[in-house]
């Protein structure tokens, strides 16, 4: 891995999916020692949790709320 010019790293998608690490997530950088550990801030998402944020805002392309609502209010 290589720190970018932000200080940026990029997690590898399999140690991210391993260790429960999602898009969004927010978390914390810990001084250990000579080392840095990443750790969720808080308590991690629920899976469920994490499902309903990917699909957040997902509904549909080109749709109002008004209109999702008179879809399922049948008007």
């Amino acid at each position: 891995m290589r720190l970018n010019s932000k200080g940026q790293v990029t997690i590898p998608a399999e140690l991210r999916t391993k260790h429960g690490f999602a898009e969004g997530d927010e978390v914390d950088v810990i001084e250990d020692g000579d080392s840095l550990r990443i750790v969720h801030a808080g308590a991690p998402a629920t899976r469920g949790q994490r499902l309903v944020s990917r699909m957040r805002g997902t509904a549909g392309p080109g749709r109002s709320t008004d209109e999702l609502m008179a879809l399922l209010r049948d008007d």
